[in-house]
Order: C-alpha cells, then structure tokens, then sequence
C-alpha cells in the first residue's frame, strides 16, 4: 500500500481522484473517526490517500524557564494551540492508516511551507524515513496525473529550511516577547499581551519612521495660477510659485486674450501588463476592491483549492509554453463573460505573454486553469476569479495606444498650458477594462497661431503634503521590496501589529503604543528593527536549500539573539516605565490625524469616557480649533486633506462598515453637491455636523 499525504483535504480528494482515473479505477470516500481519507488503486497496488489540515506539528518550549528559551520540540498541533483541536482526527488517521503503508508519498503544496508539514508527518505520525514527491501547481487532472506519474525524490534541503525558520521565528518571536512583557510586568504588575519578532521588528519600524515624518512634516504654502479656455483648465507654465508677490504679478500681467503658440502630439503605445505573482495580486485586490491581502489569499487559496487558478503563493510573473496556454485561452472561450476576449487572442495567434521580471522555481504565475466553477462562487472568490482571468488574457493582447497633447498659450506676458489624453486604440484594455484606472481627458479643437479667449483666472494658495501613509496591501508590498518575510507570512505579519495595538486604520496610524515599543527598541535594541539583520538571517536560511547546515544556520541566529536580549538585563523597570506611558496614551483614546489647518499642530480625534468623540487641536489652549462628530458615529482618520478649508478629511463608521468619507468642518464652505459621489450617509452626517457646528465639546 502506498499512502499519499495531502495538506487539505478539498486536494486529496482531486489527488485521490486523478491517481483513480489514471489506473482506470474509482476513487472511495471512507472516514477514520471524524476524518475522511480516500482509497483506489493503481497499477494492481493499493492506494491511501490521506489529508492534513495546515501544520499538524507545532513547536513548544520543552524545559522550564521564561527567557531566553531555546529548548524546544515539535509537538501535535492541538496540544499547543486549543484552537487547533479540530485537526487532531486527522493526525489519528494517519498514524493509523499509516501502519500498513509500505511506499510515502508527500503531495503537500511544492513550496517550503508545504514541504515542512509533509516532512513533519513523515517523520513524527508515519515513522518513515524515506518518501517521494508530487510536485504540481494546479490541482487539474492532467496535472496530477503527470506528478503521480512523475514522482521524484523528496525535497528535503527545502524541508529543512523551513524548519530553520521556524525555529528562528520561535527563538526571536517567543524570546523578545517575554523580554518586552516582563518589562511592563516590572515596571505596572500589568500582564499586557505583547509581541515582536524577526520581521515584526522591521515592519513596525517602516511604519513608525512614516509616522514620524508625517508628524513631523511642515507644511510650505505656496500658489498657482489658472485661467479656462474653451471649458479646459491652464496651468501657468510656471507651476508652483513659492512667493505670493510673483503668484499675483503673474495674474496681474496675464490677458484675457491670447494665442496658441505650441502643440505637442505625442503617440504611445502601452504593453500588456504581466500575470500577477501574490504581492502584485494582493496590491491590485486592495486597489480594485478594499480588499485585505489576507482576504485575497485567502480566496485565492480557495480557488486553488477548487482547480479554478494556479499555486497562489508564487513570486513569479513567467507563463512558461508548457502549461499549454492555448489550452487554457480555448477553454476560457466557452465561458460567455471570457468568450470575445478569448477567441479574439486564439483567432490573431497571440499565445505569448507579456511576462515580467520575477520568478520563482517552485511555481508559475498565477494563472486560471480554464476548469469552469462547478457552483457559484462567493462573492470575494468570483472578484479575484475574475481579477485574475481578465489579467491572464489581458497579458496576451495588443499593446494599447494612446495620444498626449500638450497646449501651449501665451497670455501677455505670462505662457498657461493643459494636457490630455486620449485611447486610440484599446489593445488590451478590452480585457481588463473594468479594473483599469485611466484617464482619459480629450481636448477641444485647437491650432497653431489661433487667437483665444481667456476666462476665470484664478490665483490659488495651496500648502504641501505630508507622505501617504501605507496601507495593509502597500505595506505588504514594501516589506517584499526589502527582502523581509516570506510571501506566506507578510500579510499575517500586518495582521499581528493590527491585534497587538501598534498600528490602527485604513490608512495605517501608528499608536502611541506602537510608537513607544518603537522608541524603545531604537535606544535599547536597534537589532530587532534592523532590516539587514532580518535579511541575512532571511539569505542564511535560504542556503539550507543549497546544503548548507540546518544546524549551523540555527546556531548563527540563535547567537544574534542573545547578544540581544542581554541589553535587557537589569533594567527591565526603566524600560517597562517608557512602555506604560505609551500604553496609557493608547488607552486614553487619543488619535492624531493630520494637521491643524489654523496652527500647523496635529489634530486629534478624542475618545471621552462617555465614548462620545470630537476632534481638537493638539496645540490647545493656544489653538482652540476643534470640530464636532455626530453621536452614534465612529470615526477614523484617512490621511486625506479637504481640498477647500485643509481640514483633515475623517472616514465615519457605523456598526463597524464604513458609511462615509467627509471634512468635518460644519463652516467648510463645500456643499453637499461638491462632495464627489456622496451616498446617502455623506449627506446625513454632513447635515448632522452643520446642525451640531457650535457644539464643539
């Protein structure tokens, strides 16, 4: 008998099957206890097809002590994790199932994660020392067939590196966290759940040094001029003016008459963009649709799952010929919402893809499979579906075309220019329009030499901006640009600062708890929040693959660790004392959001022990500034500035969904038909912040 191990249990069913139908068998469900598994057979050999559930190991400390600890062991999952009970039928499914078996075969994910899981149950549920491997990156038929079929040795230098990082990840996450709790514990006797780690560290420190230049950041006025012909805006070619007195001399020596002195006609051509790898899909999910890069894995994973789309955890944008692309495009074409875009490509031969620079040995881009759903899918899954196969045939057309026209009129003795853009021809535009971001501003008639009026010129005081802070996708994006994490784990490295109350909003504020751990590790530990640390330990691990010592690279890291923990010692009370004072600041309810556009001082939304909310000036009582927030609201800020009075823009929350994004100045002299597609609650809260503008608390 041969037993095949599956990390989940929707895989060992299309692996169960894809074996069965190879040796022209069926494939049975049975159940062990609360665990189903499948049996067939294959070449006159018995076939047990068995199914994990994620990681059915995990590490725990094995000997007494708080910190540092580095004596640990593998254990069942569910005896370190009571949220992991459910997984504990299937690990006794496999121990059993696994007593007959005289040939193992890991057909978890192809990936160091996937190996890891199957590795571990080889060694600790089955007792075997040697197995083969499966390896695929869709759960097609075809495929499997092919990797049952074509079985190789199993990977273990890649199994062995993803043990190293676990360790590491242990010694660091669980070590430092003790240190930082002990610290508060000496300094308040408050038991606070906290927590850093080998990437946490520099993540949270990208996201605090943002903080600290939006804080910061001053803002400089400066002025533009303006003027409209034929309903068309022009900008002096100047641009900004940093002196008010030559702003004003420019309007003052401009003309209401003037003449077209230049034209520039330029063509383009803008190619196909590359299929997307995680990060690319995650940056694009948020951008299309607010979605969390864990909530775009998640789905994507079920797709994956159901055979709809390739391997999701890849860092490649290559399309390799062997997946027989024209084989997927051909069955993309029978589905009606793909049909014109698919039989436009198989009808003009265009089977190569517009690739990109990244790649990754263990997988392709991510692709549809052609499969067609054999339900309807949810609502989050049939977006990404979606996403995904408008990317992969928009990765196949045309390059699109475009014109830019620049217009060039002379005013007196001042120039004034406007720009536009136009599509001439769509290419693959057709394919991905509903997600594309275009704009498309085409020009009135204008020539050469032609005299023109000029109206409505302006003189405008603008002040500059801050820098954007990041959101859960960009931030995502950022820490794989450095090297930090693993495609795997960079969404769930945001996610930990989320819960541990470092970070807060769309828009990602740093707390003043998170600030504080921030601070404190900048003077007392700067290695936690060292990114090359983190990359070198990354680029040792990654060595394991190529022969190096598992245990060497183990040692090295585990060296860097107490070097680190020792500038803790003895002064765990004036460390804890720097913590609380953050902590407090946090509990207080305190949120800054951008600056005071009367004072330049941040301003603050406060929380009152009522819960009710207002924002105020962070100068007060020098700078009373303060605006009101309608009772029943929870509001946030959004890192956005009122294009009329410079207030900042807050987002309002009702029953935990976002009901509207507004400036909160009841005397803003923007009107509720400005406001650039208002809902229903953007009027209601607007009317409720006039009714409510001399009430500032």
């Amino acid at each position: 008998m041969k037993l095949v191990i599956c990390e989940k249990p929707n895989a060992a069913e299309k692996i169960a099957s894809a074996i069965a139908s190879a040796g022209k068998k069926k494939a049975e469900r049975r159940a062990f206890g609360k665990a189903s598994y499948w049996q067939t057979e294959f070449g006159g050999e018995k076939i047990t097809v068995v199914s994990a559930v994620g990681h059915l190991y995990s590490l725990r400390q094995a000997g007494a002590g708080q910190y540092p600890v580095f004596d640990v062991e593998w254990a069942p999952a569910y005896e370190v994790d009571e949220e992991a009970g459910f997984q504990k039928p299937y690990l006794e499914a496999i121990k059993k199932l696994s007593e007959g078996a005289e040939e193992y075969v890991c057909a978890c994910d192809f990936d160091t994660e996937g190996t890891l899981i199957g590795y571990n149950i080889l060694r600790f549920a089955c007792r075997a020392e040697k197995a083969s491997r499966m390896k695929f990156s869709t759960l097609v038929q075809e495929e499997l067939q092919s990797a049952w079929l074509n079985r190789g040795k199993f990977d273990l230098e890649n199994a062995l590196a993803g043990e190293a990082r676990h360790i590491l990840d242990w010694f660091y996450g669980i070590n430092l966290s003790r240190v930082l709790m002990a610290c508060l514990r000496a300094a308040s006797g408050k038991n606070q759940v906290m927590s850093i780690g080998r990437v946490q560290g520099p993540a949270l420190a990208l996201l605090a040094k943002r903080e600290k230049e939006i804080a910061s950041f001053v803002p400089s006025p400066y002025w533009e001029v303006s003027c409209k012909c034929k309903g068309v805006k022009f900008e002096n070619s100047k641009g900004r003016f940093l002196k008010k007195e030559e702003a004003e001399l420019a309007l003052s020596s401009s003309q209401k008459e003037g003449v077209v002195e230049k034209i520039e006609k330029k063509e383009q051509l803008q190619p196909p963009p590359p299929p997307f790898d995680l990060t690319s899909l995650q940056l694009e999910a948020h951008r299309a649709f607010g979605m969390e890069p864990k909530a775009t894995l998640e789905a994507a994973q079920r797709l994956y799952e159901s055979a709809l789309i390739s391997y999701p955890r890849t860092g490649s944008q290559k399309l390799p010929a062997t997946l027989n692309l024209k084989k997927i495009i051909s069955m993309l074409s029978e589905d009606q919402h793909y049909l014109a875009h698919a039989r436009k490509l198989l009808e003009a031969g265009r089977l190569k893809p517009q690739e990109g620079k990244k790649e990754d040995p263990a997988h392709p881009a991510i692709h549809p499979t052609g499969q067609r759903p054999k339900e309807e899918l949810g609502k989050l899954d049939a977006r990404i579906y979606d996403l995904i196969v408008r990317r992969f045939l928009a990765c196949f057309g045309e390059p699109a075309k475009r014109e830019s026209q620049k217009i060039r009129i002379k005013s007196g003795f001042q120039q004034y220019s406007a720009s536009g853009v136009r599509t001439i021809s769509q290419g693959w535009f057709e394919a991905y329009l509903p997600y594309l971001k275009l704009e498309e501003a085409a020009m009135p008639p204008f020539f050469e030499g032609e005299k023109v009026q000029l109206s409505e010129f302006a003189l405008e005081e603008k002040k500059t901006q801050p820098p954007k802070r990041y959101t859960s996708a960009s931030i995502v994006a950022e820490l794989e640009k450095r090297g930090l994490g693993t495609k795997a784990t960079r969404a769930a490295i945001v996610e930990t600062l989320f819960k541990r109350g470092y970070v807060e909003g769309e828009s990602i504020a740093v707390t003043p708890f998170g600030m504080a751990v921030y601070e404190l590790l900048s003077k007392s530990a700067p290695e936690i929040l060292d990114e090359k640390l983190t990359r070198d330990i990354e680029s040792e691990m990654e060595r394991i693959k190529d022969g190096e010592s598992e245990k060497s690279v183990i040692g090295k890291g585990k060296a860097y660790l107490v070097r680190i923990i020792k500038k803790f010692s003895g002064k765990e009370r004036e460390i804890g004392l720097e913590l609380l004072v953050g902590l407090r600041k946090k509990e207080s309810g305190v949120v800054e959001i951008g600056a005071c556009p009367k004072c330049g001082s941040q301003m603050r939304i406060i929380t009152m022990q009522t819960g009710r909310q207002f924002i105020g000036c962070g100068n007060y009582p020098a700078c009373k500034n303060a605006y009101p927030i309608p009772s029943g609201v929870k509001a946030a800020g959004s890192g956005e500035v009122c294009p009329y009075c410079k207030a900042p823009i807050i987002k309002g929350f009702l029953k935990g969904k976002l009901a509207f994004k507004i400036c909160p100045n009841p005397s803003c002299k923007q009107e509720d038909g400005q406001a650039e597609s208002p809902s229903e609650a953007s009027h209601a809260a607007r009317k409720a912040l006039k009714r409510k503008g001399k009430e500032k608390e």
